[in-house]
């Protein structure tokens, strides 16, 4: 399946620093940006975009409405970017709040344990969903932000989840009060960074607290596959097909993580690792027939980028299409996997066993389990063959 796609502000905006050196490409602001993202929509590489408060507007927090006042630098800002968007059809899909970034946060945002700061992020994230209703976004996005810990004796652990559940409560309450246009919210977990360790650090975390939520029906989960699972060596096959066993992936965010370490957020397909584990990713959205969209998460390579003013726009530009037609290739390399039918056949012969016990484990009948003969030696010493089957795909995928 072809997938919508979406590049969000801050993919485009980022300069590439990391902590150990500064800026390599010179800044560029929003509405610059916003020309790239409408170049991107009219040449047909994009269909979305998405982002977070601050890659639009800066926050002032002792005007925490704004966006709401015509003579404002933010109300100003956010109706020029509109105007440009409107004008080549370029949707805003989806907002996020910024609750890492200002140093208020640096403790945490909507699990700070000092109530004001607390308050701080609500009217933030307040200020965010009007923002998003503004551009008529349909989601809204919880990152974890600085959510987390380094000192696991400065934690409130009695109240500290209760915090992030009423932080979430609050944003689909505004949401329903004020009739927004965000139809459905997200959390995108990650292990550690900004913080040692983050409360949800995987879908897994992500998917329980959200049982717990007022409104379970209105939240799911966004991975950020290759980078966050496997900053900490687990599976981005296992999170994508989780989060859409449960209903509660409606996008992903994409790029490349070398597994086992900091956040990479190199573009798709592109470092060490991550070629095949990106391809079964999207394998996995082939056979489980997923609807959503995918959305880019990452940035120019830090050695791609160059200082000056001649390099500010063309290497962004670049950067919009090298992420696109990498994951087009991927994309297309996934559906010919799903379409093989010889690898669909072997997978059939291993996955598919029929037996008279299926229909007394799918029904939970207990007597008949209890009585049923299996004929252990027989099952036992039959070959899996799991090996045959990854052999067959690595020959597809290397077109051997």
């Amino acid at each position: 399946m072809k997938r919508q796609l979406s590049m969000p502000y801050w993919c485009v905006r980022s300069t590439v620093g990391d902590p150990f050196g500064g800026s390599v490409m010179d800044s560029i602001s929003a509405l610059e940006a916003c020309d790239i993202l409408c170049d991107a929509k009219v040449k047909g590489l994009i269909d979305y975009t998405s982002t977070h408060d601050d890659d639009i507007v800066t926050w002032d927090p002792e005007h925490p409405m704004d966006d709401q006042d015509p003579s404002s630098d933010c109300y100003k800002t956010i109706h020029a970017l509109k105007d440009r968007m409107d004008k080549v059809d370029l949707k805003m899909k989806m907002v996020t709040c910024s609750l890492h970034g200002d140093p208020v946060f640096r403790n945490g945002g909507l699990t700070n344990p000092d109530p004001e700061i607390r308050a701080l992020a609500a009217q933030k994230v307040m200020r965010t969903l009007r923002i998003g209703n503004f551009f008529g976004a349909e989601y809204f996005t919880y990152w974890v932000a600085r959510d987390g810990f380094e000192c696991q004796f400065a934690v409130p652990w009695d109240r500290c989840y209760g915090y992030l559940e009423a932080g979430l409560n609050l944003a689909t309450r505004y949401i329903k009060e004020n009739k927004l246009s965000i139809k459905y919210c997200t959390i995108e977990p990650k292990p550690n960074e900004p913080r040692g360790e983050m409360f949800l650090a995987t879908t897994g975390h992500a998917l329980g607290l959200i049982s717990r939520l007022e409104d379970p029906s209105m939240w799911g989960v966004n991975p950020e596959l290759l980078q966050h699972e496997g900053m900490t060596n687990l599976s981005a096959s296992n999170a994508a097909a989780m989060a859409i066993h449960a209903g509660k992936m409606p996008f992903l965010h994409v790029g490349n993580q070398k597994a086992g370490q900091f956040d990479n957020d190199s573009p798709i397909l592109t470092g060490m690792d991550g070629l095949k584990e990106m391809i079964s990713v999207l394998w996995i959205l082939e056979i489980l027939d997923w609807k959503g969209h995918i959305e880019f998460d990452n940035h120019v390579l830090r050695t791609d980028a160059a200082p000056g003013k001649a390099n500010t726009i063309q290497i962004r530009k670049d950067f919009v299409k090298f992420n696109v037609e990498s994951y087009r290739m991927a994309e297309k390399k996934a559906e010919q996997l799903a379409a093989n039918a010889d690898l669909n056949g072997m997978r059939a012969a291993l996955l598919n066993k029929k037996s008279d016990v299926s229909k007394a484990l799918e029904t939970y009948d207990l007597a008949a389990l209890q009585n049923a003969k299996i004929d252990y030696k027989k099952v036992n010493e039959t070959p899996i063959s799991n090996a045959s089957i990854d052999f067959a795909f690595n020959k597809a995928l290397l077109g051997m």
